[in-house]
């Protein structure tokens, strides 16, 4: 801190003005925009794991109703009824089996497939980009891979 001495407007004694210099400021200004970095490092990548296990939860929704769809009509949706199939209104489910049909947390559309690859039916959702493949925010998410 840099001090100096002088007369202060209508005093009478000696006082000293006390001021930081430009230097000291500016590490200041680098010591806020490094923790703030760090901050935001950090925050976004528990962003990234609740936007994953949100699919992951949303998944297993449909998976349950998609098990409610086959076990009242005695078959899973075709590919061409997809997901919608669920929404749709019924005399045994006044309100469809799903309200709506739900979007990915990174606002895409899940991806429906019957027969899967590995079992009667598969819901997929791309992550972050929206297209197959992918590692860490980009990962996909399969029903039952999980």
């Amino acid at each position: 801190m840099f001090c100096k001495g002088g007369r202060e407007q209508g005093a009478g004694n000696r006082g000293r003005r006390c001021a930081f210099t430009l230097l000291e400021i500016m590490v200041v200004v680098v010591i806020i925009g490094l923790l703030a970095a760090l901050v935001t490092v950090r925050t976004r990548s528990y962003l990234v794991v609740s936007k994953q296990n949100a699919a992951k939860a949303e998944i297993s929704k449909m998976v349950d109703a998609l098990e409610a769809y086959y076990a009242i009509q005695n078959r899973y949706p075709t590919n061409e009824e997809g997901l919608a199939a669920l929404v749709e209104k019924t005399s045994k489910f006044p309100d469809g089996l799903l309200s709506k049909v739900p979007v990915d947390p990174w606002g895409n559309a899940y991806v429906y497939n019957c027969p899967g690859r590995t079992s009667v039916y598969e819901i997929i959702c791309y992550g972050a980009d929206g297209r197959e493949g992918g590692e860490n925010e980009n990962a996909d998410i399969v029903s039952g891979e999980y």
